[in-house]
C-alpha cells in the first residue's frame, strides 16, 4: 500500500482512499468477516464522517471516545487487551 506523494490526509481522503479502497478490503481478505478494528485520535481518523462510516462498515470499531488518549496501560501494539 503507497499513498500519493505529498498528498494531504484529511478525513475523505482517508475515507474514501486509505480506508475503503485499500486497507478495508485486504483486512477483509485476511481475517474474513469478523475482526476489531481501532484507530489513533488523528484528525483525519476522528473525523465524524469517518467514525460513521467505520461504524456501518467494520463488524467491530472501537470508537475514539472509548480509547484512552494518552493511557500508559494500553498500548496499540499490546495485543492481549
Amino acid at each position: 500500500m503507497f499513498l500519493e506523494p505529498r498528498v494531504k490526509v484529511n478525513g475523505d481522503y482517508n475515507r474514501n482512499t486509505v480506508l475503503l479502497n485499500m486497507l478495508l478490503p485486504d483486512i477483509c481478505s485476511v481475517f474474513g468477516d469478523y475482526y476489531l478494528f481501532q484507530q489513533d485520535g488523528a484528525p483525519s481518523h476522528s473525523a465524524r464522517d469517518t467514525v460513521t462510516m467505520l461504524q456501518r462498515e467494520t463488524p467491530e470499531f472501537i470508537p475514539p471516545e472509548m480509547w484512552p488518549p494518552n493511557s500508559p496501560d494500553l498500548n496499540p501494539v499490546v495485543y492481549s487487551i
